[in-house]
C-alpha cells in the first residue's frame, strides 16, 4: 500500500504563496507518476499538476506559471509551491499516486487532504 499525508494548507492573502506538501510512505518504488488535484465547494475535483518518476511536471492552464510541483527523493516527499494566489484557488488539495500498490493491492491512493483559503 501507498500512504499520503498532506500538510501546510492555511489561509493566505491573494497574491501570496503558500507550499503544500505530501509526505509518501509504503510501496514507494511502485509509484510511477504523482499528482495533485484540487476540489472546491460544490465544484468537481480537478487536477493541478503532475510529476513522473522522471521528474517530468505538467499543469492545466490554470495554475501554469504560477504552481511549481517539485520532490525530494530523500525525504520521500512532493511539494506543491503555489505563488500569486487567488480566491479562486480556494480549495481542499489532496495528493495523489494513481494506480500505485503491487498486485491485489493497486490502486488509485490519496491523501486526507489539505484545506487553501484564499482571501480577497
Amino acid at each position: 500500500q501507498v500512504h499520503l499525508v498532506e500538510s501546510g494548507g492555511g489561509l493566505v492573502q491573494a497574491g501570496g504563496s503558500l507550499t503544500l506538501s505530501c509526505a509518501v510512505s509504503g510501496s514507494i518504488f511502485s509509484i510511477n507518476t504523482m499528482g495533485w488535484y484540487r476540489q472546491a465547494p460544490r465544484k468537481r475535483r480537478e487536477l493541478v499538476g503532475t510529476i513522473t518518476t522522471g521528474g517530468t511536471t505538467e499543469y492545466p492552464d490554470s495554475v501554469k506559471g504560477r504552481f511549481t510541483i517539485s520532490r525530494n527523493l530523500t525525504e520521500n516527499t512532493v511539494y506543491l509551491q503555489m505563488n500569486s494566489l487567488k480566491p479562486e484557488d480556494t480549495a481542499v488539495y489532496y495528493c495523489t499516486a494513481p494506480s500505485a500498490g503491487w498486485g491485489a493491492e493497486t490502486r488509485d491512493y490519496w491523501g486526507q487532504g489539505t484545506q487553501v483559503t484564499v482571501s480577497s
